[in-house]
């Protein structure tokens, strides 16, 4: 009885081989092509930080993400000026001299623009939006453009995150981050 286990065993073990082996000789070694029919879809726009978080409604979301910028402003506009007046009703300038539409037309195309010849910066007092240097405190420029009023003086509780800097220096060489702890 044991021999017929045995057999039966080296049986379908040599039936196998035979099968894998047969399987794994094919003429498959031909050039290879990538697969190109993969659509990926891009989830989440973060040009400006906490300019989608803020402005764009959980359930325009994936419609924003998937906007081409140029296009933003004109669809999305109108629900920013909205909100930024909802956050601020008594909104009437900021330190830059943006009015709502204008101020909520420049958010709404969520890109980083940079300057090529001059300052990379967020905001500096001179250079504004030409890019962002990673020790600028974009949150506080932020909210000092929401809350700030036309001279940054206007709800004074409201303009400041209250984080000065980084916790550790940035490094001077790239990658440029510090690191972690």
């Amino acid at each position: 009885m044991k021999k017929t286990y045995l057999n039966k065993f080296w049986a379908v073990a040599a039936v196998c081989t035979l099968a894998l082996g047969t399987l794994s000789c094919g003429d498959d070694d031909g050039e290879m092509t990538p697969e190109t029919s993969t659509t990926y879809v891009q989830e989440d726009q973060m040009g400006r930080p906490a300019i989608n978080t803020v402005f764009v409604s959980a359930d325009k979301k994936d419609e924003f993400n998937t906007t081409i910028p140029s296009m933003q402003g004109a669809a999305f506009q109108s629900a920013f000026q909205a909100k930024l007046l909802a956050l601020n009703p008594n909104y009437t300038t900021n330190l830059l001299t943006f009015d709502a539409a204008t101020f909520t037309g420049a958010l709404a195309t969520d890109v980083l623009s940079v300057s090529l010849d001059g300052t990379t910066t967020f905001y500096d007092g001179t250079n504004v939006l030409t890019g962002r240097a990673l020790a600028d405190d974009v949150i506080t420029v932020e909210l000092i453009l929401i809350f700030g009023g036309p001279n940054a003086t206007d709800n004074p509780g409201l303009t400041d995150d209250n984080v000065s800097s980084n916790d550790k220096a940035f490094l001077s060489t790239f990658p440029y981050l510090a690191t972690p702890w």
